[in-house]
């Protein structure tokens, strides 16, 4: 049920960028959700139609994925992870203890597990749009 936590504080920091900007009626708010943040997204979509407050009744959500981006701390590779590589154990893992990655991801030119993660967690809003 994290997803309404989530959509609870997205639509609070785009009421206060909505206020701050002077921004009567708000028609679209674009949300990057990271690969690894595991965010159920019907769910995440729901709670944001049911939380969205009177000036926001016209808005759009879009969701965009942040690809994961990792770079190995042994030999300095950057890739891309896609999440899909993954079981659904190691998916729920990650998302509840993010450090737990490295058990289950590898660098794959070298195999080190030892590496950091540049994009791809959290969860942020990129742009608000609306009339003032």
């Amino acid at each position: 049920m994290h997803e309404w936590a989530l959509a609870e504080a997205v639509v609070k920091t785009a009421v206060q960028i909505a206020e701050k900007e002077g921004l009567k009626q708000v028609t679209e708010v674009t949300v990057k959700i990271g690969e690894l943040q595991d965010v159920e997204r019907p769910i995440f979509r729901f709670a944001l139609s049911q939380l969205i407050p009177s000036n926001f009744k016209l808005v759009k959500f879009r969701l965009l994925r942040s690809k994961a981006k990792l770079k190995c701390r042994v030999c300095s590779n950057v890739w891309v992870f896609k999440k899909t590589k993954l079981n659904k154990d190691a998916v729920e893992a990650i998302h509840f203890v993010p450090e737990v990655a490295h058990t289950y991801i590898k660098c794959p030119k070298c195999g080190s597990p030892d590496f950091e993660i540049l994009e791809g967690r959290g969860i942020w809003l990129e742009s608000i749009k609306g009339a003032k």
